[in-house]
């Protein structure tokens, strides 16, 4: 399995491997040993083992581990390790970000199950979460000015730095932007409006032209076979007229003459 992944994908690595559990028993080492083995495993890099919690009704629980060996012999080093825990971050972008907030919205639904909205209903609920931190944080910088919190020197730090990558832009300047923005997109709109009734006007006149031009085609066709079907009703009638005569007069039967003597 992990070959014909690494011929599908040839830029990633092994790293190691998981468990849904955050217990730690004596079929662990034997994967974990597995997993760091020079033929197929991370060799000369440990093996990292990381847990999941998975239970109902409790938080998301991560931990990470690698293992050292601690056996004497070759055969007992097989089957046991150490494991040692070690420090972990959890990353993600913004569209792995996004899928997770649309899956975990299914929690708050009866039958267990997340619509996809549409892109207006995206941007609402980024605005309502944005507004909503924006809330927390100065919920908790006016707790700070009046006393009421100990105040965190990194998180002021990190603060300050978000802030001053936000530009400073008149609000009146924000507003003109954004109407400009808005008359663009539906300048954009528009014209594509405008082609789309167009290529299909086109379309439609097109296929109105060749079907008047097959039924032009089709009438002469039938035009000319009438012509046809009429001259020859003329020659039959002629043919007719020509037999009827023929019929109607009949000609007188002579008797033979006698053959005269030839003369002296």
């Amino acid at each position: 399995m992990l070959s014909l992944h690494l011929k599908a994908n040839p830029r990633e690595t092994l790293l190691g491997w998981y468990t849904t559990s955050p217990e730690l028993n004596s079929f662990s080492a034997l994967i974990q040993n597995f997993f760091a083995s020079p033929e197929t495993g991370t060799f000369p890099h440990p093996a990292v083992h990381l847990t999941v919690s998975t239970d109902p009704g409790s938080d998301l629980e991560l931990r990470a581990y690698i293992s050292s060996p601690v056996a004497v012999t070759a055969d007992r080093a097989a089957e046991s390790c150490l494991f040692i825990q070690v420090p972990h971050k959890l990353a993600y972008n913004e569209a792995e970000r996004s899928a997770l907030d649309l899956i975990s919205s299914a929690k708050d639904n009866e039958s267990r199950t997340a619509p996809i909205g549409t892109d207006i209903e995206s941007l609402a609920r980024s605005i309502e979460y944005t507004t909503d931190l924006l809330d927390r944080v100065s919920e908790f910088v006016s707790a700070i000015i009046d006393e009421e919190q100990e105040p965190n020197n990194a998180l002021g730090q990190y603060l300050m730095g978000a802030l001053a990558l936000a530009p400073k832009v008149d609000p009146v300047q924000i507003e003109a932007d954004f109407n400009n923005h808005i008359q663009d997109v539906l300048m954009v709109s528009y014209l594509a409006n405008s082609i789309r009734t167009q290529i299909d006007l086109s379309q439609r006149l097109a296929t109105a032209v060749l079907a008047e031009g097959d039924k032009d085609v089709k009438d002469g066709e039938k035009g000319e076979r009438g012509d046809r079907g009429d001259r020859g009703g003329r020659g039959g009638k002629r043919g007719g007229r020509g037999g009827g005569r023929g019929g109607g007069q009949q000609r007188d039967t002579r008797e033979p003459r006698e053959p005269r003597e030839p003369t002296e």
